[in-house]
């Protein structure tokens, strides 16, 4: 399967050592994100350090260990799929435009998000977690 996982999943999997991130390491599935929405976990490194008793080096370690298994995706790889991402998506939520892009732009790819405004598109399918895990298992 090809997931194009979202901020707070990442976040979620930097976090705790979870089944989301279980899942990420462990699955034979290809996972994506993307690179411009990277500031998203620079902006919560400090949240994920309190609420994952974390120090910042096994901070570094766990997100370098989960980026192992997840591929960045420059935006001149997606680019060509903004303007109709933010039109299904824009007036909804306009930060989940660009997952939307990229997984427009993936053949056969679904968005991993528990975000509900994803779910109000039907370009690419949406799957919480409580579905991947479903999958996984």
């Amino acid at each position: 399967m090809i997931f194009v996982i979202d901020s707070n999943i990442l976040i979620s999997a930097l976090i705790r050592d979870s089944t989301t991130r279980k899942i990420i390491i462990e699955s034979e599935w290809t996972f994506y994100y993307p690179e411009i929405a990277f500031h998203e976990i620079r902006k919560y490194k400090k949240l994920v350090l309190e609420k994952s008793g974390m120090a910042e080096m096994e901070y570094s370690v766990v997100l370098r260990r989960l980026l192992k298994h997840i591929t960045l995706v420059s935006e001149e790889q997606f680019s060509h799929n903004l303007k109709g991402a933010n039109e299904i998506l824009g007036k909804i939520d306009v930060d989940d435009v660009i997952f939307l892009a990229v997984a427009m732009s993936l053949e056969n790819s679904k968005i991993w998000s528990n975000d509900p405004h994803l779910n109000q598109q039907n370009k690419v399918k949406a799957l919480k977690t409580e579905d991947v895990v479903k999958l996984f298992e």
